[in-house]
């Protein structure tokens, strides 16, 4: 299964890799023992609202402590460590995905195969017995580049390289063992590190936490940064059971990330939790929490033309626009007629942005319509898209007007689809059946006939 795609700009990956160091018995060790203190209290995934139930578990969140909570969570990166190296240990992660009913998420007849079967995740004997490394050839057409299937618990690094009679293929550079099934990424170029430019990504989960990777380091099994998570510490509130947060962190699974391409140090999230928290990512820590929504926050996106503007998309069947200048405190907002699947700013009109709906429905929408109140607006267009949820929308970034929808219809379900900045005519695509997919559009007669010039 595949929920999300991230294009890495030409030049911004190192031409030779890091290597990571192999972490220590020691510390594969340590990693085991905090996968079973971790998985005690189980998944963050449904934590909506338990308070009031006896048997529920408590939540006590380490910013009303008296004292700033300053250690590293390093619950997710030794859930990591221990996936990577110590493969037995992941059952209890197992067991949380099937307490969600992920099978049955999109109403898919096929079942959705989260763990291998029993020779381990990340090594096989040879590469023909890896099925995740084997392109289905059966179903390429002419248009497709390249067909690949994906592990549902993994973060893979994928390059796309020209030859020299102009073809197009990709293959797998590496991939990064994540401790949770990722349901969110971002990529971004901000340097955690120091310098000019990095080559990170931000990963949401149905862990509360985001984990951010450097992809220059290759067979790393502990991401760089984690924001929010659970504390380490936990305390017993009432004779329940109480999970402890980190300062700032989000309370559920994160469903939504948005980099600010302007003001690189900051990122946006949004969650389960009905929140959306705005990151600087340069010291680790949550600047701003909003909390404008009555339902799950599912999208976040950034005006490019005005990198102080967010926009987020919620189950509530509202979008909220907001102005980080004065700490969102200014907040507009726009009815929708369902629950919002994916949002997207139009990178050819500065006032126009695209809200893509669960009842298949496409609506366009001018900022300069918005109000104080809910009923900021009536959409500029609305398009029948598709028969059932549009997941995903993506705009061309170089030809106007052209704009690309994702759908859970038809046999198999899509859940992402990217344009490409630097080929904009290509398109990747993924979703329930777990192959990553390129297109070229301009292949399509109807494409090239509209936007080919």
């Amino acid at each position: 299964m595949i929920s999300a795609i991230s294009w890495v700009p030409r030049g911004a990956a190192k031409l030779v890799p890091v290597e990571a160091e192999p972490p220590t018995q020691e510390e594969i060790d340590e990693a085991i023992k905090a996968i079973a203190q971790h998985t005690e209290g189980g998944s963050d995934a449904d934590e909506d609202a338990d308070d009031g139930d006896e048997n529920g578990t408590m939540e006590v969140d380490a910013a009303a402590d008296e004292e700033e909570e300053e250690e590293v969570d390093e619950v997710a990166q030794a859930k990591a460590a221990a996936k990577a190296l110590a493969k037995g240990a992941v059952d209890d992660v197992a067991d949380e995905l099937k307490e969600l009913n992920m099978d049955n998420y999109d109403e898919e007849e096929e079942g959705l195969e989260i763990f291998s079967s029993g020779q381990g995740d990340l090594y096989y004997a040879s590469n023909d017995l890896d099925p995740y490394l084997k392109n289905n050839d059966d179903d390429d057409d002419d248009e497709e580049i390249e067909d690949m299937t994906i592990k549902p618990t993994d973060l893979m690094v994928n390059l796309l390289e020209e030859t020299e009679d102009g073809d197009l293929n990709m293959f797998v550079h590496h991939e990064v063992p994540l401790a949770d099934f990722p349901l969110c990424t971002a990529w971004m170029d901000f340097n955690l590190k120091g310098g000019n430019k990095g080559n990170f990504v931000a990963v949401g989960t149905m862990d509360p936490a985001i984990e951010i990777w450097d992809l220059d380091i290759v067979d790393e099994v502990q991401p760089h940064m984690v924001l929010g998570g659970h504390s380490k510490k936990k305390k017993k509130v009432k004779g329940k059971k109480a999970k402890k947060y980190k300062k700032g962190s989000h309370r559920s699974s994160v469903l939504g990330l948005a980099w600010n391409k302007e003001v690189r140090n900051v990122l946006a999230s949004a969650s389960a939790d009905k929140t959306v928290k705005i990151w600087d990512v340069s010291v680790g820590k949550c600047a701003v929490t909003l909390e404008h929504h009555d339902d799950k926050v599912q999208s976040v996106a950034w005006s490019r033309q005005s990198p102080e503007v967010l926009l987020s998309g919620s189950f509530d069947k509202s979008v909220a626009m907001n102005d980080m200048k004065d700490g969102g405190q200014n907040c507009n907002k726009w009815s929708v007629e369902a629950d919002v699947e994916s949002l997207a700013w139009d990178p050819h009109n500065e006032h126009s942005f695209m809200v893509s709906l669960e009842n298949g429905m496409v609506q366009a929408f001018d900022k300069r319509t918005a109000s104080s109140n809910s009923n900021s607006g009536r959409p500029t267009f609305t398009l029948h898209a598709h028969e059932k949820a549009v997941s995903s929308i993506s705009f061309s970034p170089s030809t106007p007007n052209f704009l690309a929808t994702g759908s859970t219809d038809k046999m198999g379900a899509i859940f992402s689809v990217s344009f490409s900045n630097d080929s904009p005519f290509l398109l990747a695509s993924g979703g329930s059946k777990g192959k990553l997919k390129v297109w070229n559009t301009l292949t399509e007669p109807a494409v090239a006939n509209k936007f080919g010039k």
